[in-house]
């Protein structure tokens, strides 16, 4: 049995007329099951934006909620590493100049002030609904590597620990998470509870037709979802 909060996103976005989530709501999701995601706050004004960066902490990533830019970057709708105040309200409002360039009619939420992940090992997971199967889960290498190397695993959901266990090791280049050329060791036991976290979330949300967290940005001791993105 779900959470309420959970059934809530969904419904807002069927009210809405949405046939995906805003990436804080795929976030909050995420996080509703237990997966370790970045702080994040949507800011309707420059001043909360202020607010909620000082709550997070220093150094803030900056990205546009409008229902008709999905695809940010192209927009211009995102910023990183934004460093003090000075930085953030400048921020702010270049990316609400370069979204109403690039997209005039764009309805915008607001702006999504995220914490600025330190750099790690980015894996990805994902799933995408079969008409025969159900939902089925992808892992692997995250960022670019997915579009070059596509080095991925699959499973069909519900998976059990073994299932994880197995598609962390699967992959080619598995010894990356295992710590090469001074790169750090990847937590794979973090990956494996975010794979089962996610597992159970397809099983008790038959609303995702598609999901893709990528980057999750893996260290040592833990992991953060960077970005989320939900298809409905």
């Amino acid at each position: 049995m779900r959470d309420k909060a959970v059934s809530e996103i969904f419904e807002t976005a069927s009210k809405e007329s949405r046939d995906f989530l805003f990436e804080h709501e795929a976030k909050n999701l995420c996080g509703s099951y237990g997966m370790p995601i970045t702080a994040i706050t949507v800011a309707t004004s420059e001043d909360d934006a202020v607010k909620a960066a000082e709550k997070i902490g220093y150094p803030i990533v900056l990205k546009i909620v409008s229902p008709q830019v999905l695809h940010k970057s192209d927009a211009g709708g995102v910023l990183i590493n934004i460093k003090d105040e000075e930085g953030l309200r400048e921020g702010y409002n270049t990316i609400l100049k370069n979204v109403k360039k690039h997209v005039p009619d764009a309805e915008i939420t607001g702006i999504l002030v995220q914490e600025m992940a330190p750099n790690g090992t980015e894996v990805i997971v994902g799933s995408t609904y079969d008409p025969t199967f159900g939902p089925t889960i992808m892992f692997g290498l995250g960022g670019i590597f997915v579009e070059i190397l596509k080095d991925v695993s699959f499973r069909l959901a519900p998976i059990t620990k073994t299932d994880a266990e197995e598609m962390v090791k699967e992959i080619k280049a598995y010894k990356i998470l295992e710590g090469v050329r001074g790169m750090p060791p990847a937590d794979q036991e973090t990956i494996v509870e975010i794979l089962l976290a996610t597992s159970k979330m397809l099983m008790e949300c038959p609303e995702i037709k598609e999901l893709d967290m990528n980057p999750v940005l893996v260290y040592e001791e833990g992991a953060r979802v960077v970005d989320a993105r939900v298809i409905l």
